[in-house]
């Protein structure tokens, strides 16, 4: 799964990396620990044209009663996310792309969780595979656009940390699914080559999401 990441990107390396004019990207500020139920940074496709928006993570399909189902809903296993009735509508017509420096998984040992920082080496950013969806409100008429990070099978990096990991989108396979390609999308769910990433053990502060700052990536020797 993907349970927290941040991106840390002036907003000139935000146009760099999205393509687009500083001016054509919403204000956003460093992030360290963007937690489910959060606001985060998307690029997606709307009228053959690419625009970034804020979205809320935490799926909530077009046809739910209430936003409640948003906290089961961060996250989309990307081998049954074209076929799952809270999905399949967004994976045909409403896909994103989320941008990231890195993110954090949890590793079991005994009864403590382990938190690890997860990212491409020298911090490279990257791109994490999405669905957004647009609901309405029943109560208030109030529109909501959310967003859910589809997760794959782990690489060798991560597989010790964690049995799923976020589908990391490559360079080449960034337009075709923007673009709702189907063709070879089964390349796109493909685990991200483990040599080109790195991680390490961090503290427990970023067990809150209160905590946002730098110092959450601190590297640690052991778990304080």
């Amino acid at each position: 799964m993907c349970g927290r990441f941040g991106l840390d990107l002036s907003g000139e390396q935000l146009a760099e990396l999205l393509e687009l004019e500083t001016a054509d990207i919403p204000e956003t500020k460093p992030r360290f620990n963007i937690a489910p139920g959060q606001e985060l940074l998307a690029l997606r496709q709307l009228d053959e044209k690419r625009e970034a928006t804020i979205l809320r993570w935490g799926l909530i399909p077009s046809w739910a009663k209430d936003a409640k189902i948003a906290h089961k809903l961060i996250n989309a296993r990307s081998e049954t996310a074209s076929e799952k009735p809270s999905f399949r509508e967004a994976f045909k017509k409403r896909r994103c792309l989320i941008p990231s420096d890195g993110f954090y998984e949890w590793r079991r040992a005994g009864k403590i969780r382990e938190p690890h920082h997860i990212g491409l080496k020298g911090g490279i950013p990257f791109f994490f595979g999405g669905l957004w969806e647009a609901w309405v409100d029943p109560q208030t008429g109030e529109k909501l656009e959310t967003a859910t990070l589809l997760t794959t099978t782990p690489n060798s990096l991560v597989a010790p940390i964690h049995d799923r990991m976020p589908v990391i989108v490559r360079p080449d396979h960034l337009r075709p699914w923007l673009e709702g390609e189907t063709r070879g999308v089964q390349e796109v769910f493909r685990p991200y080559e483990a040599s080109l990433m790195e991680t390490w053990l961090v503290g427990p502060r970023v067990n809150k999401p209160m905590h946002d700052d730098p110092q959450l990536r601190t590297r640690q020797a052991t778990l304080l």
